[in-house]
């Protein structure tokens, strides 16, 4: 009877081992799948970051050069505008 009973424990421990050993398994898979992802994640946000920086920067220096292209046109409109005024009340242009 003694020797049924230590074959029936070892059976059930071997049992509740292998258990264990399948369900622990997954959870440190998960786990790991887990880490990996908010890694992925991490690194896409970076990247992401550093595309918008960039496409930050070539938009301002596009802003900048077609701002200062606008106010060049501007002035030299405003001196031919103001140009022709003087021109026709000019006193002594008749």
């Amino acid at each position: 009877m003694t020797q049924y009973i230590r074959r029936i424990a070892a059976t059930v421990f071997f049992l509740v081992a292998m258990v264990s050993a399948v369900f622990a398994g997954p959870q440190d898979g998960a786990k790991q799948d887990m880490k990996d992802a908010g890694h992925e994640t991490k690194e896409a946000a970076k990247d992401t970051g550093r595309a918008t920086k960039k496409t930050t920067r070539r938009a301002g220096h596009k802003v900048k050069r077609t701002s200062k292209r606008v106010a060049h046109k501007t002035a030299v409109e405003t001196k031919e505008g103001a140009q022709k005024v003087e021109d026709k009340t000019d006193p002594d242009h008749h």
